[in-house]
């Protein structure tokens, strides 16, 4: 096997446990059977999002020196900072973090011993994280290495036997915007956010492997193709069988508790055993992994002024509070955070491919309109339906477009950085 190959798959195999969040794994099934027969549609709109904004997340950012930074502030230094900040907040305290505690307490913990409170459950979770966090303890680095391939194991005998032997019929259902509805749905996982902020660790791996600067993005390229179908296969597979579900279970039913009602049909009673624990321990490792990184990335930018274990702390406090509300309510309020950042965050990541053929000040105007859209688009009562895509969740794409298009004219003849 040549070398370049062997690197692509292996790095690919990184991208794809960069993306494979455990916690991810509630989304797509519990989409298949609100959608029904329209899943394959469901399918395309959530693989854009849960997978394509995330390559391209990673690609964007070699068009820099491989970091979110180095393509954010070209825009604006402060803004660099003051964006990356708050997506540090978004994948840490806010969101992605109490959403693994939260995770755990429903698929490994609750459905077997139900009589013990979440309160109790969490706190003893971020316990756990903060052990390991203070302590930099490499040994969760090297469970963690075991847990995605033994949990990806366990998906995939789940989805084959899913697909060769049914647990339900698919049924007819009747919805609109199915496929506006699964691009946002795609938004959930949070991956493109992630992928911004931790493409560095993938750019400095291949530049490790000893790749110059052009060998770069094709490297990426590669290995993307690796992380892109091991991404398909998971979510759409567990897609599929979400549809399958159709007319075995209520519409009532939690993300979490569809999840365990899938493992059960297909595997037995060992099913939900098995893919609890697994998701827990691999909740665990992801979420210990984003308190490190959240606590060293304030303790950077504020020049050590915000030390490291206190980040930590603080965090970890702020994620048990979050992490009390539940999957499904996190779920709910966090749908408005994100339909906040990633227009912007889209948005950097197209205009980074620009950069040497349209002048900066048209990206900023295009970025900083992103930006305001997204804003007024999230005030309860203000009227904005007379926009293009509006009604579908995407009302600030055409006015990003024309203030990028208007930019480039009135910039056209000045230069390009």
């Amino acid at each position: 096997m040549k070398k370049t190959t062997k690197d692509a798959i292996v790095i690919g195999f990184a991208l794809f446990s960069m993306f494979f969040g455990a916690g991810n794994l509630i989304f797509p099934g519990y989409l298949g059977m609100q959608l029904g027969s329209h899943f394959a549609i469901g399918m395309i709109g959530f693989l854009i999002t849960g997978v394509g904004l995330p390559l391209l997340a990673i690609l964007a950012c070699t068009r820099g020196d491989g970091t979110f930074e180095s393509i954010a502030e070209k825009i604006n230094k402060k803004f660099a900072i003051v964006f990356a900040s708050v997506l540090f907040l978004a994948i840490g305290p806010l969101l992605a973090v109490p959403r693994t505690a939260a995770t755990t307490f429903e698929i490994a913990v609750n459905p077997f011993f139900p009589k013990i409170p979440a309160v109790i459950v969490i706190l003893v979770y971020f316990l756990i994280n903060l052990y390991f966090v203070i302590k930099r303890s490499t040994i969760i680095d090297t469970i963690g290495k075991f847990l995605t391939p033994a949990l990806l194991l366990l998906l995939v005998v789940l989805i084959v036997k899913g697909i060769a032997a049914p647990i339900g019929n698919i049924v007819e259902i009747e919805t609109t915007n199915v496929f506006a509805t699964s691009l946002l749905e795609g938004y959930q996982t949070m991956d493109a956010i992630a992928a911004l902020l931790f493409a560095a660790i993938i750019t400095s791996s291949i530049k490790n492997k000893g790749y110059n600067k052009k060998e770069i993005s094709p490297m990426l390229i590669k290995s993307s193709i690796v992380a892109v179908i091991g991404l398909a296969f998971v979510y759409g597979g567990l897609m599929y069988i979400g549809a399958q579900t159709g007319d075995i279970t209520t519409k009532d039913v939690s993300k979490t508790g569809l999840l365990l009602l899938i493992s059960k049909n297909i595997l037995g009673r060992i099913g939900p055993v098995v893919i609890g624990i697994s998701m827990g321990l691999a909740c665990l490792s992801t979420s210990i992994g984003l308190i490190t990184a959240g606590s060293d990335f304030f303790e950077t930018i504020t020049n050590g002024r915000l030390k490291y274990k206190y980040n930590a702390i603080v965090i970890s406090i702020i994620s048990f509070g979050v992490a009390l509300l539940g999957v499904d309510k996190i779920i709910v309020y966090s749908a408005p955070i994100l339909n906040l950042l990633y227009p912007v965050s889209i948005t950097i990541m197209v205009t980074a491919f620009l950069t040497k053929s349209i002048n900066i000040n048209a990206i900023r105007l295009a970025v900083y309109t992103s930006l305001v859209f997204s804003i007024l688009l999230q005030i309860p009562g203000l009227n904005l339906k007379i926009l293009p895509l509006s009604a579908i969740g995407f009302g600030w794409v055409i006015p990003t477009i024309v203030a990028l298009i208007f930019g480039a004219i009135i910039y056209r003849n000045k230069l390009t950085t």
